[in-house]
């Protein structure tokens, strides 16, 4: 199977994904790619703005509901996570819209927020709209400056064998990381 065809069938899947688990890259290479014709650029922002939103969704119930389980103590005693609740303590809607654009606290933000008494329905649809704008803005970087991207990287065309390479890197980085943080 061509990359091309990999991406097409597999692309929106992928930046849906990566908008939750990785961020901005992810997104920007998405806009790359609905440049390039091998996703539809509406494809791909729907793409980034589902994931964005249901990743953080789903931070946002993880620390309301288990705010007293070890692992989120933990990860409620990082400098980031007091660094995101003084943050929201100040402007709680604010907060809530601009924390996504915020490098350092992206992730942990929507767990932070869960842990106050911040109601879902006050949350639910200022993620919405704040998924909404990042979203659209960093696959709209990808797409404008897609002719620029493509000067600079050069015209890319990875064979099936490059991309099962560098997937297999990817799954070995994530176990790594993974194997690290259940072993801390």
């Amino acid at each position: 199977m061509a990359i091309e065809a990999f991406l097409a069938r597999y692309g929106l899947a992928a930046i849906f994904v990566g908008a939750g688990v990785e961020g901005e890259t992810v997104v920007v290479t998405g806009g790359l790619l609905a440049h390039q014709g091998i996703v539809p650029l509406w494809g791909a922002m729907a793409a980034a703005v589902a994931g964005s939103f249901v990743a953080d969704q789903i931070f946002f119930q993880i620390g309301r509901r288990y705010r007293d389980h070890p692992r989120v103590r933990r990860i409620m005693a990082r400098p980031a996570f007091a660094k995101a609740l003084a943050a929201f303590e100040r402007h709680p809607a604010w907060f809530i819209l601009i924390f996504r654009f915020l490098y350092g606290v992206r992730t942990i933000s929507p767990i932070a927020v869960g842990t106050t008494n911040v109601a879902m329905r006050t949350f639910l649809p200022l993620n919405l709209l704040a998924a909404a704008m990042w979203g659209t803005l960093f696959t709209t970087l990808g797409y404008v400056f897609g002719d620029g991207i493509e000067a600079l990287m050069g015209r890319l065309r990875p064979s099936a064998q490059t991309v099962e390479i560098v997937l297999g890197v990817v799954v070995l980085i994530i176990a790594i990381r993974w194997w690290r943080a259940r072993a801390a």
